[in-house]
């Protein structure tokens, strides 16, 4: 691929640390002979290696004459397509930063995370462009019609950060979170390649869109680095619509958040899925059962994963090697992970404690927000604020998140306990709890509830889940209530939004 590379441009201010995503995978693809192997599947056409990064290459002639390089940030605000991977790659070559951002979100957040960033340029859909009255904005139509006429691109070699991810925005307002060009690499040594084994066979097909931290590294980084194929899909990727995708491409490593592999059980055919050789879970709490029905379901393993925005990937994870059904298994290679007290200090096995990574690839910080990067970035380790477990086979269990607790008469308590049990239930697809005030003011615990069917009349089912409850649980833990929903309140990335809840906003 010669022409995707015409010249190097050095413009780290430490050459040491200076790196370029998209000249890596380059030289990556020409090394392995990738060129005219199939990188992504959409839903127009196929797109070859060698196609997708020469179309970068141009792309990023046409950011540069716009003025994008080191130190300019480009919001990218596109759906899963061939534009997203051509935009990303074009901002890595020229040294620009990349924010992806969920397209569906609403317009408020949309400016919010603009100026937030203070981005330099905006890369959109058409139906998206009027939004973005306070920036400059280019169609992604345009831009990869420009692209395809332009030539190529100086890779230029920075120290300047590659992307910006938002958090989810759970428990607050999103922060922008900075990770520099060297990272991806490290992503798939440590995940892609140690523990799923990818390799140039695979074809992946990923739940979780590639705006998320977990999207990015399953259908971004995994399949470019190692030669293999990625299916994206713009649409919502309900069970059937991915049961579909799946059995037409024979997608072999399928990821996705617990929530929607109860889902699948329950509105999928399991033929369809016969081609899965392994799948991958992360986002969110899986229940050992879950985990266990799941890969019954797919015939293949379930592999569960703790990572986090400002890891950037995984920390903790099951591997094809070694796999525990309900844990998040070990620490990664090249990670070391700690389970310490509220002063810091380690705790034994089989204590609940705090979680601290430290890594390769931790967050440079958050951005714009110094006084939150130190509160969570000590001494070289990232407090995750999960609480986990460490078991004496080295594997962590998930207890909760550290927010994810409520108070019920004034006693602190965890709602995934009660969770779990309900779960058990037949007719129980998902369930969330929270405490909810009433009209007096005083909190009540409550049970919110997907039925799986419609058969049990709502009040014999409410009545069935709070005996399950009490016949189990101390009576500060038996709900009160069970109101039944078509849905639970999450995050476009799967995450329960358990604030709502106690808000009463559903």
């Amino acid at each position: 691929m010669p022409s995707a590379r015409p010249g190097r441009v050095r413009a780290g201010t430490d050459l040491m640390t200076a790196v370029n995503l998209s000249e890596d995978l380059v030289t990556v693809a020409d090394r392995n002979g990738w060129t005219d192997r199939t990188a992504l599947y959409t839903a127009e056409r196929s797109w070859s290696y060698g196609e997708v990064y020469d179309l970068a290459s141009g792309a990023g002639t046409v950011l540069a004459r716009l003025g994008i390089g080191p130190d300019r940030r480009v919001l990218i605000a596109l759906p899963d397509d061939v534009g997203w991977v051509v935009c990303f790659l074009a901002c890595a070559r020229i040294g620009g930063t990349a924010v992806p951002v969920n397209p569906a979100l609403p317009a408020t957040d949309h400016e919010f995370m603009a100026d937030d960033c203070d981005a330099a340029l905006v890369i959109t859909t058409a139906d998206l462009v009027a939004r973005f009255t306070d920036s400059d904005c280019l169609d992604v139509d345009w831009l990869l019609a420009q692209a395809a006429a332009a030539p190529p691109s100086n890779s230029v070699f920075t120290d300047e950060p590659l992307y910006v991810h938002y958090t989810s925005g759970t428990t607050g307002t999103p922060k922008g979170v900075v990770h520099r060009q060297g990272n991806p690499a490290v992503y798939h040594r440590t995940i892609g390649r140690d523990c799923l084994q990818m390799s140039a066979e695979d074809v992946t097909l990923s739940v979780s869109k590639l705006y998320f931290t977990y999207g990015f590294c399953n259908s971004f980084v995994f399949p470019l680095y190692s030669g293999s194929s990625v299916v994206l899909a713009t649409e919502r990727l309900t069970p059937p619509v991915a049961a579909e995708l799946v059995a037409r491409h024979r997608v072999t490593r399928l990821y996705a958040v617990p929530s929607w592999y109860a889902r699948m059980i329950l509105d999928a055919d399991p033929s369809d899925f016969s081609s899965v050789t392994a799948a991958v879970a992360g986002g969110e709490r899986l229940r050992a059962e879950l985990a266990e029905e799941a890969a019954e379901f797919l015939g293949a393993p379930l592999l569960n994963q703790l990572g986090a925005t400002e890891i950037g990937c995984a920390a903790t994870a099951n591997s094809l090697d070694f796999n525990v059904a309900g844990t998040i298994g070990r620490a990664v290679p090249e990670f070391s992970v700690r389970v310490t007290d509220g002063n810091g200090d380690p705790v034994d096995d089989g204590t609940e404690g705090d979680l601290r990574v430290r890594g390769p690839v931790l967050m440079a910080g958050y951005l714009n927000r110094p006084d939150a990067t130190s509160e969570v970035l000590v001494d070289g380790w990232l407090l995750t604020k999960d609480r986990v477990v460490r078991n004496t086979d080295g594997t962590y269990t998930h207890v909760r998140r550290v927010d994810d607790m409520e108070m019920v008469g004034g006693i602190t308590m965890s709602p995934l306990e009660v969770e779990d049990l309900l779960g058990t239930h037949d007719n129980v697809r998902e369930v969330a709890v929270a405490a909810v005030p009433d009209v007096s003011g005083a909190t009540k615990l409550r049970a919110f509830v997907v039925p799986a069917s419609s058969d049990l009349p709502p009040e014999n089912l409410e009545a069935e889940l709070i005996a399950l409850a009490r016949s189990q649980l101390a009576a500060f833990k038996v709900p009160r209530s069970v109101h039944l929903v078509e849905t639970l309140p999450r995050t476009a990335s799967g995450k329960l939004r358990r604030h709502m809840l106690r808000e009463r906003i559903i």
